[in-house]
């Protein structure tokens, strides 16, 4: 099931948001980022922010995903970029307020399974043959 991200606000005073789970939790999370947006009170300045995870190798890395100013683009859609927690967003640049939202999914293991199985049933479905086509 999907739930609604909360979202978070991104300001001078408070210039990251760690999204987390349970340590204990087995199952698959996948937090999606829909928008990013400048909210009241924005000055007309860059606004750049980072999100910051850990790569294949286990190291932390930040990538700007968003680069907001109130008079150019004040709003920017990441059509549900999706990330893996624990994840970080940070406000590499600028005041804010910017505000982020999105949904979090989590994936119970049985049901991956489940999911499995059924990939495996639709691979094994025969096709009709080809017909050659008519002149």
């Amino acid at each position: 099931p999907d739930l609604l991200f909360p979202g978070c606000e991104l300001t001078a005073s408070t210039k990251s948001y760690t999204f987390q789970v349970d340590e204990e939790d087995d199952s698959d999370h996948i937090l999606a980022l829909s928008v990013v947006c400048l909210t009241d009170g924005a000055k007309d300045e860059c606004n750049v922010v980072e999100v910051v995870g850990r790569n294949h190798e286990n190291q932390e890395i930040a990538v700007p995903v968003a680069n907001l100013k109130l008079s150019c683009q004040p709003l920017l859609s990441l059509d549900n970029f999706k990330l893996q927690p624990p994840v970080t967003f940070r406000l590499a640049a600028g005041s804010g307020p910017v505000h982020l939202a999105g949904w979090h999914q989590i994936v119970h293991r049985e049901d991956a399974s489940f999911e499995e199985d059924d990939d495996l049933s639709e691979e094994e479905e025969e096709l009709p043959p080809i017909m050659p086509a008519k002149k």
